[in-house]
């Protein structure tokens, strides 16, 4: 299995997203604000509209969403500053990390402890992000459409590519093209499951059972973080090693 996206789909089967469904509210909550800020309506902030559709994917209600959106108008909210941070996991696997937050001090210290604690290193801005490429992912469940009617469905909607598996189908656009294929595909296939700008790995690195065992360790202290709003890391680990880890 390789991307993170993977590993959240192993962590969602294990049953932990409701677990943790009032901290994701609350980092789709801190999203919503520094995206209103760029204007109330949707229709003409496209930072906000995407905001506003993983909120409701989500199942966040509407009156939470407005009322985030209103803290933000009113500058009644928090300021948050997006911060990314760079650096090593276990295996040399690189990780980019990006946060919201409204203290960069603590943020930068629990980021900087948890590559520690599990054998990573931070780096500088920049050190990792050139082995990656910025994209638009829309995912839908493998039962949504065969693989052939996703892949027309996409190319048509003018995605770049589609990567079907016995679990999903994932999509990827152009980062600027991510509104109107992921609209595209709604129209025809219903809600997506999940939808979002992505950081797509432009090789792998191979990942022995060990290795693995620390890195989604890492991982899982990543997204945790209450100031963390996305994880993307460039591991390859193979099917049965990722079948015995969360068995």
């Amino acid at each position: 299995m390789a991307g993170h996206s993977k590993f959240k789909n192993i962590m969602h089967r294990k049953g932990r997203q409701d677990a943790k469904r009032a901290k994701l509210f609350a980092k789709l909550g801190k999203e919503l604000i520094v995206a209103a800020r760029g204007g109330p309506d949707p229709e003409f902030n496209p930072r906000l509209r995407l905001a506003v559709a993983n909120a409701k994917a989500q199942n966040m209600p509407n009156s939470v969403i407005n009322r985030a959106v209103q803290k933000a108008v009113g500058g009644d909210a928090t300021e948050y500053e997006e911060i990314r941070y760079e650096g090593y996991g276990p295996g040399g696997v690189a990780v980019i990390v990006e946060t919201l937050t409204d203290n960069r001090n603590r943020t930068a210290s629990e980021i900087r402890g948890a590559f520690t604690k599990f054998a990573g290193s931070l780096g500088e801005t920049g050190s990792v992000a050139f082995m990656f490429e910025r994209v638009g992912l829309v995912v839908y469940p493998a039962a949504t459409a065969s693989a052939d009617d996703m892949f027309e469905a996409a190319l048509e909607a003018g995605a770049l590519d589609v990567e079907s598996t016995d679990g999903n189908h994932e999509v990827t656009c152009n980062p600027d093209d991510f509104s109107l294929v992921r609209d595209t595909l709604e129209e025809g296939f219903g809600k997506a499951e999940d939808a979002h700008l992505d950081w797509k790995p432009q090789n792998s690195v191979p990942v022995d059972e060990d290795t693995a065992s620390t890195l989604l360790q890492l991982l899982e202290v990543l997204e945790d973080n209450d100031d963390v709003q996305r994880v993307a890391a460039n591991y390859d680990i193979s099917n049965d090693i990722m079948e015995r880890l969360s068995a």
